[in-house]
């Protein structure tokens, strides 16, 4: 018996667990395998889709699912093999292409399965798929395979929000629209969401609510903050994040998963 059992930590990658210098911090590191030990599950939330993780999960110790695509998918990682995954509905080239022609400016980024498809990439496509190491093809909307898991608008954060705005009062019923950086619009089906993801996770795993915390850096996280029995955030956080009223701690850089062990040290 350890004293974190039936305690969930989940955390996003970018910019959270995964530094602004590109590294996870050994702090983090050394906390998660404590955590752990001590019987706590560790579980990584994230923007990525499979392609996109995959890669980066082997220096992650994780202990439990991983919740991907901004709550699109559960994936475990030790088994490797996908638990669940939604899709955007069947409308989505239609609903997204209305909005690229109302929005000319705009990039459209979409995850087929394993393959990702770009239509009008510009300097922001362009810096995230370097970002991410992956190929793509690019084509138009009408010759991209579906179903998509999740798509991503690239543009300006000026522009882009005009685009959620419009897209969540036109078709709202459909998408989850939601920023994970201040130049990508991340769109989801309905109800699939960062916060869906976990707590399916932590049912999973048979954690009790209260026994739930969570761990992000911008707007897509906070429907997993709002389940979190203290909701914490990165000092580098978004202004949506800090105003959303999340607990603030170091640094990304410096070891944020750190200083939440340390907390739930004294909590437990």
């Amino acid at each position: 018996m350890g004293k974190f059992d039936g305690v969930l930590l989940a955390s996003d990658f970018d910019d959270t667990l995964y530094g602004l210098d590109l590294r996870i911090p050994e702090r983090n590191l050394e906390a998660i395998r404590y955590f752990t030990r001590e019987g706590g599950y560790f579980v990584m939330s994230t923007g990525r889709a499979h392609r996109t993780f995959a890669p980066f999960a082997p220096l992650v110790p994780m202990n439990a699912p991983a919740v991907l695509s901004n709550g699109a998918a559960i994936y475990d990682f030790q088994a490797d093999r996908m638990l669940e995954q939604t899709h955007l509905p069947e409308s989505a080239p239609r609903d997204l292409g209305a909005m690229m022609e109302e929005f000319p400016s705009l990039s459209l980024e979409v995850y087929h399965g394993e393959d990702i498809y770009v239509c009008h990439p510009n300097y922001i496509t362009a810096a995230h798929l370097k970002k991410v190491n992956c190929d793509y093809t690019q084509c138009e909307i009408s010759d991209m395979p579906t179903p998509w898991v999740k798509a991503l608008f690239h543009q300006e954060r000026e522009v882009l929000l005009q685009v959620q705005a419009r897209l969540l009062a036109e078709y709202g019923d459909r998408y989850e629209a939601i920023f994970s950086n201040p130049r990508y619009l991340e769109l989801t089906a309905k109800g699939s969401n960062k916060g869906g993801g976990v707590a399916r996770v932590a049912r999973l795993l048979g954690v009790a609510p209260d026994h739930i915390y969570c761990v992000g850096d911008n707007q897509n996280d906070i429907p997993m903050l709002e389940l979190s029995a203290v909701p914490f955030a990165p000092a580098n956080c978004a202004r949506e994040v800090k105003d959303w009223g999340a607990r603030i701690l170091c640094h990304c850089n410096d070891g944020v998963i750190g200083d939440i062990v340390d907390i739930l040290d004294g909590l437990y």
